[in-house]
């Protein structure tokens, strides 16, 4: 709670969030992803409020991604084992409580976890690398691989990502990486366990939309999907027969995440506003359209109950850790519908009301208006003394939004500004400023960064020798840049998971990962110029600040390598430096003792070059 000293961090740390979740076909139950034991674990939760959680999973690795069978008694999820992304498929049976693995023997393979039920239940669909590139791939849910190995149902040239399976069985939607940052839906047949037929992409007069999470209303003849024609990501609906392709909210603001009610006439999304993701609910028929929100926020993952009264939805926001809410919908479109806390939630001592809500900041940068997301400390003066942090998300496609950030209520508690920037190359503000950094990953979003600093010490926010820099993976990449691209900014960095090094980032992707870098970057070998020129491990004899860096020895996406060659160059060059690579761990730490260690130690790197009050041990 909030003290003169700043918030207790650990405790911070240890609550736990939800992190994703599905519900069984009767509606009574839910499986949730929580990390109540320090842990990303599966629980069984009953939806009717009988009964405590149940944990069914347990040993190493984090499980994700529950997902009912259509008869409800059985529930796939994924595991991978220290943060490697190598993910095997699990199905546990509710009435045993055995869980068997799908696939023990098979070779290293990456598996989206998110698999897909047939209706009949005897199939999963999922993508997967096995074959030395992402395809859609289908295997007997009965009987592990006794019916023969996982049959491959696309042979395009693109990486796959994910898959869902039609309520009749006869097609999957399939989202597959296309060209640059595109994403098309292809509709493969197909009939018991084998491709039926050419696949074909969704589209319209124009050709195929960019589009991606594809979900099947009850009738099995509409898709609902994200995406992209106009300029902003929207909702569409596309007919199987006659094929089309309807736009069904407008282009104000970006749409996503789509859910059918069971009557087909429904259609919940999320709707964001300045990284706020409220809920929105359309009934077709009419046009008619509602939104909400349960506070500040994001809302997401919005999914129906059986009986479409129910509107369940993951939320999170600067003072809700993120937990499993219900909002009582009827069968219309109720303007503020009751909502209930199913699951998460802060524990006792806290009201919410002591964590910071941050404002929306705007500053001009080359003709661009950047926008980010301001926290300002209790009893904050504008008079040019504070010390600011700029937070620095990853992707780059991706935005920071208004949720649940530990660390920042922490920094914020104790005296510093935070200033979270969503740099050009960011989602959120349309596909043009999402595609504006490609070929200049470094480059121009890094202007950005550097213009909301320079933004935050003009305008009398900070003062200029107190900035210090934080992110992960693209994040720590771009501070990293900063670090050497402009040493005189800031007064220290410390960087998550990151990359310094295109080439040697690059060589050791995985294919999907190196297929990004491709269409957004260019080539190693005929862009070598590029690669070397944006890669800040050939300038680290400019950095004059200490640096902070720590990785997962396990981590698929920037390695640890990464990290390794920094710190050689580091030593060499007798710059204050702290390095930490956890055993455990990949992208990003799931464990929380390792959560908590590299928050204190983040904390403390921070606290120890800007100045703050606050005390080691808290």
């Amino acid at each position: 709670m909030a003290k003169k000293k700043g918030f207790d961090l650990e405790r911070l740390v240890r609550i736990p969030n939800v992190w994703g979740y599905d519900v069984a076909p009767d509606g009574k139950t839910a499986a949730i992803v929580w990390d109540k034991s320090g842990r990303l674990e599966i629980y069984l939760l009953s939806l009717t409020g009988a009964g405590r959680p149940r944990r069914i999973t347990s040993g190493p690795g984090g499980k994700v991604a529950p997902r009912f069978a259509p008869d409800g008694k059985r529930l796939v999820f994924a595991q991978d084992y220290g943060g490697d992304e190598n993910y095997d498929l699990f199905v546990y049976d509710l009435k045993t409580r055995a869980t068997r693995n799908l696939a023990p023997d098979t070779p290293a393979e990456t598996i989206n976890p998110r698999a897909a039920w047939s209706p009949d239940g005897r199939w999963l669909a999922f993508t997967s690398n096995r074959g030395g590139q992402f395809a859609t791939y289908i295997m007997p849910a009965d009987s592990g691989l006794g019916g023969g190995p996982p049959r491959r149902i696309t042979q395009h040239e693109y990486s796959d990502m994910t898959v869902e399976w039609s309520p009749s069985g006869e097609h999957l939607a399939i989202t597959a990486l296309t060209q640059g940052q595109e994403t098309w839906i292809f509709l493969a047949p197909v009939a018991d366990g084998a491709a039926g037929g050419a696949a074909w992409v969704v589209g319209g007069p124009g050709g195929p939309v960019d589009a991606t999470q594809p979900r099947w209303a009850p009738d099995g003849r509409r898709l609902a999907l994200s995406g992209n024609a106009g300029g902003m990501t929207v909702i569409y609906i596309y007919s199987l027969s006659p094929a089309g392709l309807v736009q069904v909210t407008p282009g104000t603001h970006e749409a996503a995440e789509p859910a059918w009610a069971p009557d087909g006439e429904r259609l919940a999304y999320t709707w964001n506003v300045d990284g706020n993701s409220d809920l929105g609910l359309l009934h077709l028929p009419s046009g008619e359209v509602r939104h909400w929100r349960a506070a500040p926020g994001v809302h997401s993952e919005p999914r129906f109950s059986a009986d479409g009264g129910t509107l369940l939805s993951l939320f999170d926001g600067p003072r809700h850790p993120a937990s499993l809410w219900a909002m009582a919908v009827g069968a219309g479109l109720p303007r503020r519908p009751p909502a209930r806390l199913l699951a998460g939630g802060l524990p006792p001592g806290y009201t919410g009301r002591e964590f910071a809500q941050p404002e929306v900041l705007r500053w001009e940068n080359e003709g661009l208006t950047i926008a980010g997301l301001l926290y300002k400390p209790r009893g904050f003066r504008r008079d040019g003394r504070a010390p600011a942090v700029l937070w620095v998300h990853g992707g780059p496609t991706w935005e920071f939004k208004n949720e649940w950030w530990v660390m920042v209520q922490h920094l914020v508690s104790e005296g510093c500004l935070v200033l979270a920037p969503n740099y050009r190359g960011s989602t959120g503000r349309g596909r043009a400023f999402q595609d504006a950094n490609r070929f200049d990953l470094g480059g121009a979003d890094m202007r950005d960064v550097i213009a909301g600093a320079a933004f935050l010490a003009r305008e009398g926010y900070a003062d200029p020798r107190r900035l210090a820099i934080t992110g992960g993976s693209y994040g720590g990449y771009l501070t990293m840049t900063a670090l050497t691209r402009h040493p005189q900014v800031f007064a220290a960095g410390s960087a998550l998971v990151p990359f310094l090094n295109w080439f040697t980032e690059h060589a050791s992707e995985r294919e999907d990962l190196q297929y990004w870098d491709k269409q957004n970057f260019g080539d190693p070998v005929l862009d070598a110029d590029r690669y070397r020129a944006y890669s800040p491990i050939f300038y680290m004899e400019n950095i004059s600040a200490p640096v902070q860096m720590l990785a997962g020895a396990n981590d698929p996406r920037c390695p640890a390598a990464e990290t390794e060659q920094a710190a050689q160059a580091l030593k060499e060059l007798n710059v204050p430096h702290e390095i930490v690579i956890y055993p455990d761990e990949g992208h990003g730490f799931q464990k929380v003792e390792n959560r908590v260690d590299a928050s204190r130690r983040r904390a403390a790197f921070l606290r120890e070059h800007l100045g703050l009050r606050g005390a080691a041990g808290r």
